[in-house]
């Protein structure tokens, strides 16, 4: 993608101010769709999926019209699109207040009328949109090549998720903790969710945790983590998950976070990135599964390989 590395450098340090910008960005708009869209269990009708350009919303139903926001990351502009003519605006070094005010407007030109709580969730600063009036960063360059690392995040996390035929997530988005996750289920009920997280109700965590989970991802950083990583947690976390053995030897337990951390940066210099890639993934999986006593035979299948049925 314009002579990008595959797996190109993503510092945290050098891209923190368009990071900042683009994860408030994505919830103003995240918040048109949570405001838009039925409940789904564990919130997935709020994330955003990786397009081929970017981060869409998908098919948002609006009273009277259907419309798809995407944030297109190779041409930097916010685009909407529906049965009217496409709209949009670019993605540049601005206000949040100006971002949220225009973005208001373009879907009142398309005759969409939205109301959302205009405060950004799960950050631990959390001024409402409309009083975020400083300039802010925008390059980009530095947001393409976060969609590029995006992309290869979201090829291998979905080549991961066939092997599994218990339920199971889509990959898809989530703007308020600004990460790309998988999420597998045993089938069993989890105790209730202690809640906690920054500007997020409790309610909502305990929905979306409401059953056990093993759960992976790639996160581009923040609080308590200033370096992209991918990651695994379990919940609720079974004795003796933090002791696993994890592949690969970069890989670590962070006890603050209470997850597994695999560095990005050792993913995108490996030799084979989806190989070092996938056996973190698979073994933080099985140090969930089987300290927890999931039943793996029943919930588990081999890899998928394009236009090959499962075998049954």
């Amino acid at each position: 993608m314009n002579g990008q590395a595959p797996w190109p450098p993503l510092p945290y340090a050098e891209w923190r101010g368009t990071y900042e910008t683009l994860h408030l960005m994505t919830q103003v708009v995240g918040k048109v769709r949570l405001s838009l869209t039925p409940w789904l269990n564990h919130s997935w009708h709020t994330p955003f999926y990786v397009s081929a350009r970017g981060l869409s919303t998908g098919v948002i139903h609006a009273p009277g019209r259907a419309l798809e926001l995407e944030f297109d990351l190779v041409d930097a502009r916010l685009v909407i699109r529906s049965d009217a003519p496409q709209i949009g605006l670019p993605l540049e070094a601005t206000s949040i207040a100006g971002f949220y005010s225009r973005v208001r407007a373009l879907l009142q030109e398309l005759g969409v009328r939205v109301r959302i709580h205009a405060t950004p969730n799960e950050m631990p600063q959390a001024a409402p949109f409309r009083q975020d009036r400083a300039q802010r960063p925008y390059d980009p360059v530095q947001a393409r090549a976060f969609f590029q690392a995006l992309l290869q995040a979201d090829r291998v996390l979905k080549l991961f998720r066939t092997g599994f035929i218990g339920k199971a997530s889509p990959v898809h988005f989530f703007w308020g903790s600004f990460d790309l996750a998988v999420t597998r289920f045993s089938g069993r009920q989890a105790p209730p969710h202690p809640g906690g997280v920054p500007h997020l109700p409790d309610e909502v965590a305990r929905e979306a945790y409401s059953h056990e989970v093993a759960s992976a991802g790639f996160w581009p950083g923040g609080p308590g983590c200033e370096q992209a990583v991918f990651y695994a947690y379990a919940y609720p976390e079974p004795a003796g998950f933090a002791e696993a053995a994890a592949a690969p030897s970069e890989a670590r337990y962070d006890a603050a976070l209470r997850e597994f951390l695999l560095p990005y940066d050792a993913v995108a210099a490996a030799p084979d990135p989806d190989d070092l890639l996938m056996k973190f993934l698979q073994s933080t999986y099985e140090a969930a599964a089987d300290r927890a006593g999931w039943d793996r035979r029943a919930l588990e299948c081999a890899l998928g390989k394009p236009g090959r049925p499962r075998p049954v």
